[in-house]
């Protein structure tokens, strides 16, 4: 049967309209119309404000699970679920550096829990190792390598989803990049410490994204824009961003929605297991990781990723910035669906797409959720 999602404030890519309805049948959004389908099921939404999914392309955990210590359809379902609370109906599950017999486990994982129908698996973030030992950030130096020939059969071998890999365009040949890209894996610079010049020739090799802007990456100097440079200015990238507070002082979210648009700024949570639970240390490779008034470091003091969830990252960009809650949602929605080529299939509120919304509170608390037209009970 047809549901019709009627009396909300619907978030459609023209703006709010509180004079429509939305009627999904199967996966599907059938119509958006201001009168339901007579034999359509109605489902009032009091007022409140329906959104399209978040789309959060940098999960390393949620709900007590790390992704690299979890490598099974359960812990990618148990992460979803965590942070689906939060309005996240799609993801990409993020291996931090390992092994590559490790990388070859997750991108099996992630594979079968597509396969399982497990909700809102979008594919894989391969975050390393290929990266540089300057910018390692939280990951274990021990970890990283030199890519080779190999590193492209495996890192194109999904067989389900996106595959998006972030690299140091500084530690692999463009020509490498460009095979990547000709095999549909979307590839990012992160953790580089790479000079402009270097990130522009990875650009025009096909390098479309940029792994949490600003952080572990060469900055912007007077005489060496370095990859901070090379992101602000090319229009053909789109950079995550992590608005959490602490990733990032609010001006510098502030100079990079100015330099990028919102249509080619993306929010990420770079999200670690502490998501959804009250749990406040967890172990990363065998490094403990503490977590105080929301900020995660290790023992040393180095940042840990984060226990921002999507929600949150767009009250925050709405408050730092002035953003529109349109252009907020934007960035959590349909500009990462456009990043990851599914444009067409999810990312906003319109006829024929998928049916990935959420039911929010004027707070951007989440009331309700639906993926692939399905609602979440357990809410």
């Amino acid at each position: 049967m047809a549901l019709a999602l009627v009396n909300g404030r619907v978030l459609l890519p023209a703006g709010l309209r509180d004079d429509v309805c939305v009627v999904i049948e199967g996966d599907r959004i059938r119509a958006i119309s201001s009168e339901p389908a007579a034999e359509a099921e109605r489902i009032d939404l009091a007022g409140k404000l329906l959104l399209p999914g978040f789309i959060d392309t940098q999960v390393n955990g949620g709900g007590g699970i790390l992704f690299n210590d979890g490598l099974s359809v359960e812990a990618v379902a148990a992460i979803g679920a965590a942070h689906r609370n939060y309005g996240t109906t799609g993801f990409l599950p993020t291996l931090i550096s390992d092994d590559l017999s490790v990388v070859a486990r997750a991108i099996a994982a992630v594979d079968a829990a597509i396969e399982a129908g497990v909700p809102g698996v979008l594919g894989i973030h391969i975050e390393g190792p290929f990266l540089s030992l300057a910018r390692h950030g939280i990951h274990d130096p021990a970890k990283l390598r030199r890519f080779d020939a190999d590193a492209v059969e495996l890192l194109s071998s999904a067989r389900h989803g996106r595959t998006l890999v972030t690299l140091a365009p500084e530690e692999v040949d463009p020509a490498a990049i460009q095979a990547l890209v000709a095999r549909g894996v979307i590839v990012a610079a992160g953790h580089t410490d790479a000079d402009y010049e270097t990130v522009r020739t990875a650009i025009d090799h096909g390098l479309t994204g940029f792994t949490h802007i600003f952080n572990a990456m060469s900055p912007l100097m007077n005489r060496a824009p370095g990859a901070v440079g090379a992101a602000l200015e090319d229009d053909r990238t789109i950079a995550g961003i992590i608005v959490d507070g602490h990733h990032l002082h609010p001006a510098t979210v502030r100079i990079a929605l100015r330099a990028k648009g919102p249509d080619r700024l993306m929010l990420v949570t770079d999200a670690m297991p502490s998501v959804g639970t009250t749990e406040t240390s967890f172990t990363l490779q065998g490094r403990h990781i503490h977590e105080e008034d929301g900020l995660l470091r290790d023992d040393q003091g180095v940042l840990a990723g984060s226990s921002l969830d999507m929600a949150s990252a767009v009250r925050n960009l709405m408050a730092q910035t002035g953003a529109s809650l349109r252009s907020a949602a934007a960035m959590a929605s349909a500009v990462p669906a456009r990043f990851l080529g599914l444009a067409e299939e999810t990312g906003t509120i319109a006829a024929g797409l998928r049916a990935d919304l959420i039911l929010v509170d004027d707070d951007l608390n989440v009331v309700r959720s639906w993926i692939g037209g399905r609602e979440d009970l357990q809410q």
